[in-house]
């Protein structure tokens, strides 16, 4: 193989009260990225288009995600990658998520897939960090694995993949606002209530108890966050 063309979908993380733990991926709204071998060795990012990003690897999600991949194998060929973004900046919907992990699978597959998907997982997380100041897996893991995940531990990272319910749908409103991940964090308080942390756990295990059981109304029930939204 030497040239692909992939699809990045968009994700919702958090889920209300799952914050940095829970994620979705979303069907049909998502990112385009081409990536070809060439003969000149290194990656590079040679088109962006749908949205004002630099080229530079070091300053792009995408190609710090890709170099972190490429830092832990050999190949005797350059990587070409093209950006065509059809999510926008700050929209809450993983635009920078779908470049980090698009960015890694496209890499992975020309590669010859050295790498499982959920260990990829690990080198998105390293481009993410650029956009929001923190590792962290919730939009990027389900960006690669599809449906629900949850991350059950950072270290190591453990994420489990949870089949959506059927008849549960999704509906994004979008307020025509741009907020920053790195600014919607920095809002957040360091310590929490036992009250709040034992409030937040319950509804944590009820919505995933809900997915698991088909139990809307208990999925409904748990969408309850006393530790991040009264900030936000």
């Amino acid at each position: 193989m030497n040239e692909i063309k992939i699809f990045a979908p968009a994700t919702i993380a958090n889920l209300n009260c799952g914050f940095d733990v829970l994620g979705l991926c979303l069907d049909g709204i998502g990112d385009e990225m081409i990536f070809r071998k060439s003969t000149e060795k290194g990656l590079r990012i040679t088109k962006i288009t749908g949205a004002d990003l630099p080229l530079e690897l070091e300053n792009n999600v995408a190609g710090v995600a890709g170099l972190a991949l490429l830092d832990k194998v050999e190949i005797d060929f350059g990587i070409e990658i093209e950006i065509y973004k059809k999510l926008k900046l700050g929209s809450g919907i993983g635009s920078s998520s779908a470049s980090a992990a698009g960015a890694v699978f496209g890499i992975n597959e020309l590669l010859g897939k050295p790498f499982t998907k959920k260990e990829l997982v690990n080198f998105a997380m390293k481009g993410e960090a650029v956009a929001s100041g923190s590792e962290h897996a919730d939009n990027v893991a389900p960006c690669l694995l599809g449906g629900f995940t949850l991350v059950t531990g950072y270290n190591p990272l453990e994420v489990i993949r949870i089949e959506a319910p059927a008849d549960l749908f999704v509906v994004v409103l979008h307020p025509h606002i741009e907020v920053k991940t790195s600014d919607a964090r920095a809002v957040l308080k360091p310590e929490i209530s036992l009250k709040n942390a034992i409030t937040q756990i319950g509804n944590l295990g009820g919505f995933v108890a809900g997915l698991y059981t088909n139990d809307y109304d208990l999925i409904g029930r748990s969408m309850k966050d006393v530790l991040v939204e009264p900030y936000r």
